[in-house]
């Protein structure tokens, strides 16, 4: 049941119990007064009937010893006193009696109390309409309410959405100065910050790649120059891998610049992918390649070359020979026989600079892949199938050329 509901129920709930309350008191408040304004009638016309009486005169109406006299006044008049009863006959009809004692006599009056009760009945009908309205207005104007309010939540959400999904830009206008209002520049608070502080992130992580891949370069250079041996081999793999690694951070930086567009070209996608698995590969074996249906592809070929690269080499550094790579129409697939995902990286996707327990580097492959699959406007979904270990599913039918 969303907000909007549940506000409108409220309000209409509220509006019907006060309706009842109201109705209540004024049905009984009405009752009562019917009944005491006749009871005071009633009684002055007794107290002249029983003067009347003494003075040996007979009015009309007057009931000497009635039979039928309700037995509350019976023994109310035993005891030495008069009183008022309302009394209900066998066909339903209600009568007002008073009676009073007089020389061993019971004077007593009647009168039917049908106007009374047609006077209340009409009364409830009005009440109940009057209520059955109100409510009905109350709900509406409720739902009024609520449908504004839920809205400007829903825009607040949407955006802090939208912050979330990485659209920095995203900003809601502020109206009014109620709590909502007091959210939205919450919100917009929020994207602010967070997009000062990504920027700034971002500039830092890119200066410091920048700087250091003349240095690295450097770096690899000379060891190249090493005579060969075990040493030297190991200090050019390290030089090699660092060199590796400022390119990944500087790719990871261009990733979050929003003005850097795919630049399409039409290719076709099963050599574009034998070509970037064996650069993912680096050599090393245990990679396999299977092109089920070709096909031709309008897309930027770098960031797909990138793409399946960094696929094959997570799935060889972090998973487990053989990799399968499979290309069928616009769908390419890479499986490893490895642990598979870790369970953070299924739920949230891959994040830059963490890794899970036991791995090693900066966690930015994936992260790159990422990052490129939406720039092409591609799906790359990840997952730990059935059989075991891992699953990356490049989704690239949309760019797929009708030629």
């Amino acid at each position: 049941m969303g907000l909007r509901t549940k506000i409108g129920l409220a309000i209409a709930g509220t509006a019907a119990l006060v309706s009842v309350v109201i109705g209540l008191l004024v049905h009984h408040r009405t009752v009562d007064d019917q009944f005491t304004a006749a009871t005071g009638t009633i009684g002055d016309r007794l107290h002249t009937a029983v003067q009347d009486r003494a003075a040996g005169v007979d009015v009309a109406g007057t009931l000497i010893n009635p039979p039928d006299l309700p037995k509350p006044l019976a023994d109310a008049v035993a005891a030495g006193r008069w009183g008022v009863f309302l009394d209900t006959d066998r066909r339903g009809e209600q009568w007002l009696w008073a009676a009073s004692g007089r020389d061993g006599d019971v004077i007593a009056l009647r009168r039917p109390y049908d106007r009374e009760a047609v006077t209340v009945r009409e009364l409830d009908r009005v009440l109940w309409l009057a209520g059955g309205t109100g409510t009905a207005l109350a709900c509406a104007m409720g739902l009024v309410v609520a449908t504004r309010l839920g809205r400007r939540l829903t825009a607040s959400a949407d955006t802090a959405q939208r912050i979330a999904d990485g659209d920095l830009t995203a900003r809601l206008p502020l109206h009014g100065k109620d709590e909502v209002t007091r959210l939205t520049r919450a919100v917009n608070t929020m994207a602010d910050a967070l997009a000062g502080r990504l920027t700034a992130e971002r500039e830092v992580t890119a200066n410091i790649a920048h700087e250091l891949r003349t240095p690295v370069a450097g770096m690899v250079t000379a060891a190249g120059l090493l005579p060969p041996g075990r040493p030297s081999e190991l200090v050019q793999d390290s030089a090699r891998r660092l060199r590796e690694l400022v390119d990944d951070v500087i790719e990871v930086a261009r990733l979050d610049v929003a003005s850097e567009q795919a630049e399409a070209e039409l290719c076709g996608l099963g050599d574009l992918v034998r070509k970037a698995a064996a650069a993912g590969a680096a050599g090393q074996g245990g990679v396999s390649v299977d092109v089920v249906r070709d096909a031709r592809v309008e897309t930027d070929p770098r960031r797909v070359e990138r793409i399946v690269a960094n696929l094959v080499s997570n799935a060889l550094r972090h998973g487990a020979a053989p990799v399968a790579v499979e290309v069928e129409g616009g769908v390419v697939r890479v499986r490893d026989r490895g642990p598979g995902f870790p369970a953070e990286v299924l739920a949230s996707g891959p994040q830059r600079f963490r890794t899970g327990a036991g791995e090693q580097g900066l966690g930015l492959g994936l992260t790159i892949a990422w990052g490129q699959a939406r720039v092409l406007g591609a799906r790359l979904r990840l997952e730990n199938p059935a059989g075991g270990g891992a699953l990356a599913v490049l989704d690239l039918r949309a760019a797929l050329s009708e030629e």
